[in-house]
């Protein structure tokens, strides 16, 4: 990207030059203006590329894959379900580069709902930020539930309330350490999934061709299974779900050591493994399991051992492929329980640097960890798993229902933000060349992306339309977290008396100087850092092991 010099003029007169002796704090104000503070306590740029890559690749793949893949298979067929989750992939393909083109010219915590205040109108912001915080926060309370569930089938004597407070003290205990504890906490549970994944493909194929188990499938139980059109739809939106958490790498970009270099990569890589894990997986279950054997539509996190992965290391004649099952997802849900409180903790941050929330959750330590946020999330989490235990669960299915849309509303924002943005770049005057990740396709993507999303949050309620009975309490829960985000948004709206930002008036100037400084700075102390470039797999790597060991040996006696 093109760097402005220091007596360098932007397109609109505005003075872009960097200051590099005073550490500053952006941040929006209600109406959507920015300030500066000086001297406060920022989050720390702490996530590597690896912790980028796994963030993204962990909030994915879970229990969409380990159990709601079985389901989709039962109800599409093995054909209708790799057409589902292909067509959720390419629109995630497209919303993750929208995202990442934002989030690499101005990577702040909070991304994706910063932008769509910035960018389109601070009500919007204000809706979606609300609408996301509450969306991970609720997810907290969803995996201490499962958590506890999982633990049930090894210990199904010890109450479950127990095992959620053991979950919620160490999800807890990884956030509040510092970024780099949960990123590599999240590092190491994705790496536990994606192995899991890997090792499910090679074996399923060692199954289907009969190298293992001692019988061949072939082709023959995929053909039977098919496409099965009347299912098409609900695994259509089974696979929008299961996608959701791919744009938790926009939150985790305001903390990322390098992000115009390590958001891109990330991106890059994250949607090509997740597409492929996805398809391989739903593949490899379709040739092994009939679509109609009963078992598949039982998949549930309370009965590991007839998730379709186990059935499938079973016939590969792996005896323990229950509780090896059983401990990924236990490892899943200590991921989502980790990046929910992650997410959410930074969301509410935000809105309190944005004079959206009260001002106290601004408090940040001197180990870049927004303390009350992750305090109060972990504390609305606790209390939204204490609803399952009352009342049969009926305030805690509510509050799931409204929850479940939340990723799409998300979606759906990052599209519009991005929408709006690349059109007030242009109109400003700006040339796309600067722009350190561009996303290809440009109007189409934004366009298709918001278009799939809103199909999904109308159809989501397919099933209850169509049951017999109707039940009208079904179909208002379904559509539950739509109404709520509106009154959000027409709410802030009257009375902050906020507008549609023109295009003209966007911002796309503040907070950029404090991004290329420490790019600046990361780009100098890598100059001098002995393990730059290091990779076994390079010639120049091993030439250079008798200087490194020479810096190592200075730096230690310095």
């Amino acid at each position: 990207m093109n760097e402005y010099p220091k007596d360098h003029k932007h397109p609109r007169g505005e003075d872009t030059s960097i200051d590099l002796s005073i550490e500053r704090y952006y941040s929006r104000n209600s109406t959507g203006g920015i300030t500066v503070e000086e001297n406060t306590p920022n989050l720390k740029r702490g996530l590597k590329a690896r912790h980028l890559t796994m963030i993204s690749l962990g909030g994915t793949i879970g229990t969409g894959l380990f159990l709601a893949s079985g389901a989709s298979v039962a109800e599409a067929g093995p054909g209708g379900a790799l057409i589902a989750y292909a067509l959720i992939g390419v629109m995630v393909f497209f919303m993750m580069e929208s995202l990442g083109e934002m989030a690499t010219y101005l990577p702040v915590s909070g991304s994706f709902n910063n932008f769509a205040g910035r960018f389109v109108d601070p009500a919007l912001g204000f809706a979606l930020s609300w609408n996301y915080w509450y969306n991970w926060a609720v997810t907290v309370a969803v995996e201490l539930t499962a958590g506890s569930m999982v633990m049930a089938f090894w210990l199904p004597n010890v109450p479950n309330y127990v095992w959620s407070i053991v979950f919620l003290v160490i999800i807890l205990a990884l956030n509040l350490f510092s970024v780099k504890g949960y990123g590599e906490a999240e590092y190491w549970f994705a790496l536990i999934k994606v192995l899991a994944v890997i090792i499910f493909i090679i074996l399923g194929i060692l199954v289907d061709t009969a190298v293992l188990g001692g019988t061949y499938y072939g082709l023959e139980i995929f053909r039977y299974g098919g496409v099965r059109a009347s299912g098409l739809l609900s695994t259509f939106l089974t696979a929008g779900f299961s996608f959701q958490g791919t744009e938790l790498i926009g939150v985790a970009a305001g903390e990322s050591e390098n992000p115009r270099k390590n958001v891109p990569r990330a991106i890059k890589q994250v949607f090509w493994r997740i597409l492929l894990f996805y398809i391989l997986a739903i593949f490899i279950i379709g040739l092994i399991i009939p679509y109609d054997d009963p078992l598949l539509l039982k998949s549930d996190v309370s009965d590991i051992s007839i998730s379709p992965f186990t059935l499938v290391f079973q016939k590969a004649g792996i005896a323990p492929a229950a509780h090896i099952m059983n401990a990924v997802i236990l490892t899943t849900v200590l991921s989502a329980g980790n990046s929910g409180l992650y997410a959410s903790s930074r969301t509410l941050l935000d809105l309190a640097i944005e004079g959206k929330a009260p001002k106290f959750f601004k408090r940040i330590t001197k180990n870049g960890i927004p303390i009350y946020c992750v305090l109060l999330t972990a504390a609305i989490g606790m209390l939204a798993f204490l609803t399952s235990l009352f009342g049969n669960g009926v305030v805690y299915n509510w509050l799931l229902n409204i929850s479940g849309v939340a990723g799409f509303i998300a979606w759906l924002g990052i599209a519009v933000a991005h929408y709006r943005f690349r059109r007030a770049f242009r109109l400003q005057g700006y040339d796309e060349s600067e722009l350190t990740f561009k996303a290809r396709l440009f109007p189409f993507g934004p366009i298709f992306a918001f278009f799939v999303c809103l199909f999904v949050l109308v159809g989501q309620g397919y099933d209850s339309w169509f049951a017999q009975p109707v039940v009208a309490a079904d179909i208002i829960a379904c559509y539950i977290g739509i109404p709520i985000v509106v009154v959000l948004f027409v709410g802030y709206k009257i009375i902050k008396k906020t507008k549609l930002i023109p295009l003209i008036d966007v911002d796309l100037i503040s907070g950029r100087d404090e991004i290329l400084r420490h790019t600046m700075e990361m780009d100098e102390n890598k100059k001098t850092d002995p393990l730059e470039g290091v990779s076994i797999f390079k010639p120049a790597t091993w030439k250079r092991i008798p200087s490194n060991l020479k810096s190592w040996r200075d730096a230690i006696h310095n």
